[in-house]
Formats: C-alpha cells, structure tokens, sequence
C-alpha cells in the first residue's frame, strides 16, 4: 500500500508546483480544477503521514522490544504497538475513502427543472410538492434558491418550475433527486375517493462556469415576450421576459423571473449554458454507470426512482431497495437520510472498483 501512497505524495508536490505558475493562474479553468485537486490531495496527505508515522512508531517500539534491557521501557513499547494496530486498519479505510474519485462537478451549484408528468391536474400539484420538498431542504442547508421561470398549474402547483440553487456541494448532493418520481394517493380533484397514481420528472445539472462552455452568440436566437404570472405592474406590459434557442441542439432556455430584461437575459444564458454542458455529462455518466451497473446516478432520466405512496405513508427509493414510513416529514424537506444512503451506496460502488488499486 505504501507505494502506492507514494504516488499520491508525488502528484500532491507537483500539483504544489503547478498551482503557483504564472501560465497556470492565468488559465482559470485550469487553475480552479487544480487547486480542488490540490485540497483533495492535501486531505489524502495528512492521513499518509498519520499512516507513516504509526509504522515507523511500530518499527521503534519492535527495536525497543528486541533489545529487551528495559522493563519499562518495554511495556510502553508494548503498548505503542498496541494502540498503533488498533488505529492503522481504521486509517486504511479512511485512506481508501479518500481516494475514491472525486467527481469535479460535485462542487458546482445547481439548475433543478420539476415538471408534471402523468395525471393532468394532480400531476401539476405533486410538482408543486416537489418544489416545497426542496425548497425546505435546500433552506435547511443554508442554500440560496430562486426561481427562473415556471408554468403554473390549472389546479395549483406547476406544470413546470425551474430553479437555481446556490450553496456548498449542492449539485453532488441534489443529483441523486433526477428522475421520474411517483405518487400514489387520492387526488384534491377525485370525488370517488380512489387512489392514483400520477408522476413528475426532476432533472438536475451542474451550473456551468462560462469557461466551462463557450457559446457562439451566431448560434443562439434571442426572443423578448411578456411575463406571466406574478410580478407586479410590469407583467404583461414590458418586454422583459427573455427566451433563448440553441439552433445547433434546439436547446431552450427562457427567465422571466426578474423586471430586468438584461437579468432575465444573464439568467436565460447560464441556463443555456448549464444545459448543454449537462449533455455532454449525461453521455458521461451513461457510459460510466454501464461499466460499473450502476442505478444510483444511471444518467436515464426516464428511470422511476422513488414512490411516494400517502395511504400507507411509505417512501420508497427503487434503486437501492430503501423504504421509510416517514412520508409526512420527507415531503416537508427531510430527505437527508435519503440522499445520505444513496451517497452511501455510490460510494461503495466505487471502492469496489478500486479494488487491488490500493
């Protein structure tokens, strides 16, 4: 193990290296990859000297012990050895985690889209759920959310709103939520008192810096309409709702979140932005997820994920088989728990791959 620790210590210096050139620092987009290599490196470091260490303390004490002239000196030895053993086997693992693949995006903001899928009006309404359920785990957080565009239902909630969320590691924490979503109750609109079963589609993708993607502003045709829904004075008499198409991709990104045109517009196109860069990573993820058989981040976003059925009060997650009858807080925002083991499972999955790597 230790040579191949060796290998992490090299790549840690000459990243120290790299992160103070004068060619690097003026590539942002390479400086900022580098310096997140730099810290993740640095965690790893720390529990490498820690491991060396214990060994070199194992190889003192084992002199002191082959010596044998002091008794005292012996029994501490002994003990030494003792408490390092103890400690090593929790430090291997520690490293390991460490060492799984970080994934660069993680640390990114995110743009979450909820739309209504089947079921008409209750469909609408489970979308507005949805939307409530993050908005309250997200304010749990600490992180921002605002709106930037939507659709609102005939009955109430939305047949789509698109959010953007700001905060710490919100795009490797809130990429676990895309997918189908279903829900199983009886709907505000059934007289009959039957159950349905209607769903809602989340997506969810990195925000993308603008040297993540560059656009060609040929390529992009800009639309001025009027907003809708609420907004004040301005609605429907100002221009001030901005929609943009990607004619290579047929991409659409539209904000009529804001008065300001020119915000609107500063919305629409990191939107945009976010969107194509999220294709590229959706092949990515569909190709990695094939390799390893993963269902936890699959890259289908037409997989059912999660039911939410309310007569029986059950949560479940279909792909990792987990079911909480704790229905009534989840849809209020407590869906740590869930996150946490879908988390869990995606990192088991990677340390199986790293298998004899370390």
């Amino acid at each position: 193990m230790l040579d191949k620790l060796q290998i992490v210590k090299q790549r840690f210096d000459e990243v120290s290296d790299l992160i103070i050139q004068p060619d690097i620092i003026s590539d942002q987009k390479r400086y900022v990859r580098l310096s997140k290599e730099y810290k993740d490196l640095g965690d790893v470091v720390a529990k490498i000297k820690e491991y060396e260490s214990l060994l070199n303390t194992i190889e003192e004490a084992k002199e002191i012990l082959a010596d044998g002239s002091d008794a005292e000196m012996n029994e501490m030895a002994k003990i030494e050895i003792e408490e390092a053993n103890t400690r090593i086997p929790q430090l291997e693992e520690e490293i390991k985690f460490l060492l799984i693949p970080k994934d660069p995006e993680d640390t990114k903001n995110a743009i979450m889209e909820l739309r209504a899928g089947t079921g008409g009006d209750e469909a609408s309404i489970f979308a507005g759920d949805l939307f409530r359920m993050y908005s309250k785990y997200c304010s749990d957080r600490g992180w921002k959310v605002n709106t930037v565009d939507f659709s609102e239902g005939t009955n109430g909630g939305f047949k789509e709103i698109q959010l953007e969320i700001s905060g710490a590691d919100v795009y490797g924490t809130l990429k676990f939520e895309a997918g189908v979503h279903r829900v199983q109750r009886v709907p505000q609109t059934e007289t009959q008192g039957r159950v349905h079963t209607s769903a809602a589609t989340v997506m969810v993708f990195p925000e993308a810096e603008e040297f993540d993607v560059e656009i060609n502003p040929k390529d992009v045709r800009i639309d001025f309409f009027c907003s809708s829904g609420p907004g004040g004075q301005s609605v429907n008499t100002t221009y001030s709702a901005v929609r943009l198409t990607h004619i290579p991709t047929g991409l659409v990104a539209q904000c009529q979140d804001q008065k300001s045109q020119h915000k609107n517009k500063e919305k629409a196109f990191k939107v945009l932005r976010s969107r194509l860069y999220d294709m590229e990573l959706a092949k990515k993820q569909a190709e990695d997820a094939l390799k390893r058989g993963s269902m936890v981040t699959s890259g289908d976003r037409s997989a059912k994920i999660r039911t939410y059925n309310y007569p029986q009060g059950r949560v479940t997650d279909h792909r990792i088989g987990l079911t909480l009858y704790d229905l009534s807080n989840i849809i209020n925002g407590d869906i740590h728990k869930i996150i946490e083991e879908l988390k869990l499972a995606e990192n088991t999955e990677k340390l199986k791959e790293l298998g004899e790597a370390i």
